[in-house]
């Protein structure tokens, strides 16, 4: 009889003056979520990522939205970022690696992870919008480097060419659950992949 693996799961909390968060993510998903950040664009754009990248994900959020939206985007990419990590553990047995080119009508982004352990951002991402509906554009930016540096990722994002800023940061966001999902799949190897031994 096969082992089946335990499925890969944490729920993160985070209350600060400024946000109250508790979120919940699973690797072993099927695109499941359950999301009310306040914040009713990223809600569209974690649904996007949890939907292509096959990730069960539930938000609750309360925050200052009446100041602006930065807190509450930038602490849930905290939390989500906690989670990768608490899921991963030591970054064993994981292909570690991952990318995904994502076409959206007449963008195209890419975007390339590394379970690295060692957290970095790039991100070169040009939207011509500085809002879609009230959401502020910057903090796409802000949410990913909040993902990165509380998950232990080398974060590539870049657009590739593109126009129409929601296809932007939707393609983005998508393209992050493909590439995601690649690099965590589970393979069959002791310990994490590194000619060191660790990570």
């Amino acid at each position: 009889m096969k082992h089946t693996p335990e499925a890969r799961k944490a729920v993160i909390s985070r209350k600060t003056g400024e946000t109250d968060i508790e979120l919940q993510f699973g690797v072993e998903g099927t695109g499941v979520n359950d999301l009310q950040t306040g914040v009713a664009f990223l809600d569209h754009m974690l649904t996007l990522f949890a939907v292509h990248g096959f990730f069960d994900l539930t938000v609750r959020a309360k925050g200052d939205t009446a100041v602006d939206d930065h807190h509450s985007v930038e602490d849930i990419g905290i939390c989500l970022g906690k989670a990768i990590a608490e899921v991963l553990s030591d970054k064993g047995g994981i292909a570690r690696y991952g990318s995904c080119y994502l076409p959206m009508d007449e963008t195209l982004a890419r975007v390339v992870v590394d379970v690295s352990n060692r957290p970095f951002l790039h991100y070169e991402v040009a939207v011509t919008e500085q809002k879609i509906g009230s959401f502020d554009t910057v903090l796409a930016k802000e949410f990913f480097r909040a993902v990165a540096l509380h998950a232990g990722l080398t974060l590539h994002i870049d657009l590739l060419h593109g126009e129409n800023g929601h296809h932007i940061i939707e393609a983005i966001f998508k393209g992050f659950g493909r590439a995601l999902k690649m690099a965590v799949t589970r393979i069959e190897i002791a310990g994490p992949l590194s000619s060191k031994g660790c990570l």
